[in-house]
């Protein structure tokens, strides 16, 4: 066939070399492409069809749980920027600024977003007056600049999209509840949608978001053993709003100060997605966010019959509610495989003439690349099955390289030996709590804390690095 030239190319194996395999399929599957601005990415249909349907589930799960949408404006004023003092010191290094509006110099320095708060701070205070008017639960789906010096795709980029929460609260207690719950709805959308177990833990005072009281996050271990942290959730305390002089009041007829939290997910989680379930022959994507859950691949289509049936099953399958497609293309049937494979299709179907004589179809599992012959009878119920087959094989392989990667050790010694040999994954070893230590042990093993669990294990009385009495046990590992 004349297209058969465009045969899928082999990618970098991630054995080779784990950060080239990773390129080669943000490239090859066709998520991203490259633009004369440096650090910044086209995110392509099937890239951003893979975040429409992140979006789409996660959305719900935002309203499901009370929050509303709204959206703030992209540029900050400089003076707005200052009013929270550690919040701008956090954010300092990686602000973009604009100068000029038109020919004409600015009177004030503009932020370009590169976060929220300090604009939903201002609306805050033009619309709280009462305890009647609290709480606000709000999100906003938009894109945001950081001017990272290293990028790569979908894990850093200098303008990423993202959805960020911002909620207001009356007590502290309330503010610490939603934190907490927004966590939860992040591990529960990964592990049930994305297929990626993680770990939900609290950052250590020196990690935490800039301007917060605290910082918890989840934390997942890609196939290569560093970590990437998949999201964040903040208590902010009352400290913006006294920043902000936002005030309301209470049903004891006082004015007091509400207590905020944010919370937020990225694009990167585009990232999670190809690291943790990708192979060597390109992605392998979770069933509930794949653009393309099912292909249809008709064999030796040009004789009597087998289109129609194709076409027949694809809209049997579209009106159970699977995102399927047909490829009735001229290519041959080898270079649609490949083809979709590259793309992490979860199920192929296969059907020809001798299959329909036989009222039957070859389906093929993206995950294992496990084929099985099938009834065309009630098709629909059985892809629905493959697909459950295949989020459930993609989570329990990424919970199997999880287990395997994490080393449980009480000395420094014994972090730079299991790193040595058996390679990066998560440490879980107990400290003191003191900064310092914290800072030596990135320093002499290369490994930095990831997050305090919410779930606790006392693997020794001692602090990994001074030998002093233990605080907490700690996920430490190398990141993203």
């Amino acid at each position: 066939m004349a297209n058969d030239k465009k045969m899928v190319e082999d990618i970098t194996s991630m054995e080779e070399d784990f950060a080239k395999w990773y390129t080669d399929i943000c490239k090859k599957a066709e998520l991203v492409e490259y633009t004369s601005v440096k650090g910044c990415m086209v995110i392509r249909p099937y890239g951003y069809a893979i975040w429409e349907n992140i979006q789409r589930i996660l959305d719900k799960m935002f309203k499901d749980t009370g929050h509303e949408n709204v959206c703030m404006p992209m540029f900050i004023p400089e003076s707005l920027l200052q009013k929270e003092k550690d919040h701008v010191e956090g954010f300092a290094p990686e602000v973009a600024w604009v100068t000029h509006g038109g020919s004409e110099r600015l009177e004030e320095r503009l932020c370009v977003r590169p976060t929220s708060e300090t604009l939903f701070c201002e609306h805050y205070a033009n619309i709280i007056q009462s305890h009647r008017d609290l709480p606000k639960l709000y999100n906003q789906w938009v894109s945001v600049v950081r001017w990272e010096k290293t990028t790569r795709p979908f894990l850093r980029s200098r303008e990423f999209l993202w959805q960020e929460g911002h909620t207001i609260h009356a007590t502290a207690e309330e503010a610490i509840i939603e934190t907490e719950k927004m966590l939860n709805v992040y591990a529960d959308f990964c592990e049930r949608y994305l297929a990626i177990p993680v770990v939900k833990g609290k950052k250590t005072e020196s990690d935490k978001f800039a301007g917060a009281v605290s910082t918890y996050a989840i934390e997942a271990l890609m196939h290569d053993g560093k970590a990437l942290q998949a999201g964040t959730s903040h208590y902010f305390g009352d400290g913006f709003a006294k920043a902000f002089g936002i005030q309301y009041q209470s049903k004891e007829n006082k004015l007091e100060y509400p207590h905020q939290t944010s919370w937020g997910m990225t694009t990167r989680l585009i990232g999670a997605i190809i690291m943790t379930h990708g192979d060597n022959n390109g992605l392998v994507l979770p069933p509930d966010v794949a653009p393309i859950q099912a292909v249809i691949i008709p064999v030796a289509q040009h004789k009597p019959g087998v289109l129609e049936k194709a076409a027949e099953l694809k809209a049997s399958l579209e009106a159970a509610g699977i995102r399927v497609k047909l490829d009735d293309s001229n290519n041959s049937a080898g270079w649609k495989y490949s083809e979709y494979e590259m793309k992490g299709v979860p199920v192929r179907i296969e059907v020809g003439p001798r299959d329909i004589e036989n009222n039957q179809c070859v389906i093929v599992t993206r995950h294992n690349r496990e084929k099985s012959f099938v009834s065309l009878d009630g098709l629909a119920d059985t892809v629905k099955e493959k697909l459950t087959e295949v989020r459930e094989g993609i989570y329990n392989k990424a919970l199997e390289n999880r287990e395997n990667r994490t080393y449980a050790c009480t000395t420094m010694d014994e972090i730079t030996k299991a790193l040595d040999e058996k390679g990066d994954g998560f440490i879980k070893a107990m400290w003191c709590g003191d900064e310092e230590c914290e800072d030596k042990v990135k320093e002499e093993t290369g490994v930095g804390s990831r997050c305090i669990p919410l779930v606790q294990e006392n693997l020794s009385e001692t602090c990994v690095c001074c030998g002093k009495k233990a605080q907490y046990m700690v996920y430490w590992g190398k990141a993203y």
